[in-house]
């Protein structure tokens, strides 16, 4: 079995550049991966990808250096079985808010006895059965990511990062703002005094932690801080940017040629 690149780069403290994938396209997907990110999740909760567009964004991811991990909608074992099964390297598990949602989330990616995920034979997951020690490798080359999105998951960050098979624990300011009343405020200064005492305390356990944040200054920022694997943007956000600011450009120069 392929060995898990991301995975072994943040157990080994190795610092990881992330970026966030909406657009639920193999092209698009193809073309982000080859800029050189270490990372990638495709976003399944908040983008419009389902079962057969992911697959192919991780056909295509597989191309490149970078480690594609898959976001579902929810903390629900049937879809993260299916994720498993077309060969996700991760899994990015969203609003986890209990020691036992986190539990529930390690077991959807365990076979028995260690878990409740089912056994298929011929599967992407195992390259079509061909991957003859799948099934002694794929636990520990499966990276778990459980994200924190509000002040109760906070609370219990360091129990939740203790249960067994937790690989990294993603901080989620956006949603984490939203339950202070600070809903489209994920860089207030308040925000980040929720997230970065218990971020500190994670990482004095050897726990490595991460998030996503639109700037790259301060995406440096949380690297510096120690934060192990750093989401700076978005797919969607950047071609956003790109196509305003050249709408913009465009614009401003019509304007004084006429003027």
């Amino acid at each position: 079995m392929k060995p898990n690149a991301f995975l072994k780069a943040i157990r080994a403290g190795q610092q990881q550049i992330g970026l966030w994938v909406g657009l639920a396209n193999n092209y698009t997907t193809d073309l982000v991966a080859g800029a050189g990110f270490d990372w990638l999740v495709i976003d399944m909760e908040h983008g419009p990808g389902d079962m057969l567009t992911t697959v192919s964004q991780l056909q295509a991811a597989a191309g490149h250096a970078g480690t594609p991990l898959v976001r579902p909608p929810w903390n629900d074992a049937v879809m993260v079985k299916r994720l498993m099964d077309i060969g996700a390297p991760g899994i990015v598990f969203p609003m986890i808010q209990s020691v036992e949602e986190a539990e529930n989330a390690v077991a959807a990616t365990r076979y028995p006895p260690n878990g409740i995920r089912g056994t298929a034979g011929s599967v992407r997951g195992s390259n079509f059965a061909r991957d003859t020690d799948y099934y002694e490798k794929v636990e520990d080359e499966t990276a778990i990511i459980i994200q924190l999105e509000t002040q109760e998951a906070l609370a219990q960050a360091t129990d939740i990062a203790a249960v067994d098979g937790v690989d990294g624990i993603f901080f989620g300011p956006a949603d984490i703002a939203a339950d202070m009343g600070l809903l489209g405020h994920p860089m207030h200064d308040d925000v980040w005094a929720q997230i970065m005492p218990v971020a500190k305390a994670l990482m004095g356990q050897g726990m490595p932690v991460g998030t996503l944040v639109t700037d790259p200054v301060f995406a440096t920022k949380l690297l510096g801080e120690g934060f192990t694997f750093v989401a700076c943007g978005t797919d969607t956000g950047l071609l956003t940017k790109a196509t305003n600011d050249l709408v913009a450009q465009m614009q401003q120069a019509t304007s004084k040629d006429i003027a």
